[in-house]
């Protein structure tokens, strides 16, 4: 247990005294007046969108035209209502083994998620935007308020302040919008992070030092008792270099960390994973366990060049657990996405992500929409300590299809490998996804 922790505290040490100089560099070559504006749109919310400009900015109040149907403006504030609905198709191809460690699996078609939007932008002089969105979680067959919050801009600090709920903004992926993310769900090694939480968020970008910058503090006083509301509260920061970057669709280089310390709701904490399914089994699961507190860090490397991209996360979660020996849980992901009819995914260093593809030769114009080669490979451990949850990876060639903007179908073929129980075994998944997002 002690090698396996100083493998991952030496590199974090190292982490943390570049860091610490880069910051020190920061503070004293900073200049006093306010950061130099970007030409990136105003964000919508946290997770990607952005409120795109519009001719009716520059005509009379009155003569709206080029507004979308499903946009409105008033003399206080601009209003967007949006409807997201994720429909899922999966199969399984079992081994024997794997039919004893996690149960006969059977083919299933369900409603993953269902939501509503509203957001907008105030007509004040100062950037001031709001969302309110609720959604209908088809895996857990129950209702929850999302993204939901207020964020102002204050050039003065660099960035904006966001208070409401939202992604905690630990690890880029996760803190995309899931309608946005490559492949169909994120990666096994941050589900332990919950998908939502309440607080306040500073979300500030610096372009003379390339840095993105994303802190946050929250809790669980709103949410406590929900399913996804496993922290009483916790503090999250995600600092990134973005040492190649001049435009939203310009190449772009992503160096970023992060690091979580959570206080554990009731001192019992279980943690447990699906393989990028929405559906089934879950294949590790450490059952609960007590637990008072969590550290995560984690490192994550994006490159986008054009319609081609490479990333990779790696995370350690630390659990402050002596009866368990205070396991350290590890996984991560590496990729490979290629635009084949050339779009290219946008990215935000006001968010520090990357935001929705847009289809350049849609459909309903002649075009033969988009299309996306992914290849993925993750894996997880919750083997540690006294602690035997079980090893997985995973990978994955999926297909998408964007025949519009506004729908898209995506199909997969994924090979894992499941080490549990003293047994190793095989699954095959065969996975289907049709998204229609207004």
């Amino acid at each position: 247990m002690k090698k396996r922790l100083g493998r991952v505290i030496k590199p974090l040490r190292t982490i943390s005294v570049a860091t610490a100089f880069y910051l020190i560099y920061f503070f004293l070559t900073i200049s006093n007046a306010y950061c130099q504006q970007t030409t990136e749109p105003v964000p919508d919310g946290v997770t990607g969108e952005v409120f795109m400009p519009k001719k009716a900015d520059s005509i009379p109040k009155e003569n709206f035209k080029d507004l979308h149907w499903y946009e409105f403006e008033n003399a206080f504030s601009t209003m967007r209502f949006q409807v997201g609905f994720l429909y899922d198709m999966i199969a399984f191809n079992q081994d024997a083994i794997s039919k004893k460690q996690v149960g006969d699996l059977s083919s299933q078609l369900y409603v993953r998620d269902f939501r509503f939007i509203l957001s907008g932008k105030l007509k004040t002089e100062r950037e001031i935007t709001w969302k309110l969105g609720m959604m209908y979680d088809g895996t857990g067959k129950y209702w929850l308020v999302r993204e939901s919050g207020v964020m102002v801009n204050f050039p003065e600090i660099y960035g904006r302040i966001w208070v409401g709920r939202a992604k905690e903004g630990y690890s880029l992926v996760k803190v995309m919008n899931g309608y946005s993310i490559w492949g169909m769900e994120r990666p096994m090694s941050i589900d332990i992070i919950p998908i939502m939480a309440d607080g306040i968020k500073y979300l500030g970008y610096f372009p003379n030092q390339h840095l993105v910058v994303n802190l946050s503090a929250l809790t669980d006083v709103i949410s406590k008792g929900q399913k996804f509301s496993t922290y009483q509260y916790q503090f999250v920061s995600r600092i990134a270099w973005v040492p190649v970057y001049t435009d939203v669709y310009k190449p772009v280089l992503h160096i970023g960390v992060n690091y979580r310390w959570g206080k554990v709701a009731n001192d019992t904490l279980q943690v447990r994973s699906r393989p990028e399914t929405g559906a089934g089994a879950y294949f590790v699961d450490t059952k609960k366990f007590p637990v008072s507190s969590s550290n995560s860090i984690g490192g994550e490397i994006y490159y986008r060049t054009g319609p081609l991209m490479l990333g990779t996360e790696f995370n350690a979660h630390m659990m402050n657990s002596p009866q368990t020996g205070n396991p350290v849980f590890t996984g991560g992901q590496v990729f490979a996405l290629w635009e084949i009819t050339g779009e290219v995914r946008p990215y935000f260093t006001h968010t520090g992500i990357f935001g929705f593809n847009k289809v350049k030769n849609p459909i309903s114009k002649g075009g033969v929409g988009s299309w996306e080669l992914l290849l993925s490979y993750q894996s997880i451990d919750l083997d540690n300590g006294t602690i035997t949850g079980g090893k997985f990876w995973r990978f994955t060639p999926a297909l998408s299809w964007q025949p519009s903007d506004m729908f898209r179908i995506t199909v997969d073929y994924g090979y894992g490998m499941l080490d549990r129980f003293g047994m190793t075994g095989t699954t095959q998944f065969f996975q289907t996804r049709f998204m229609f997002l207004l």
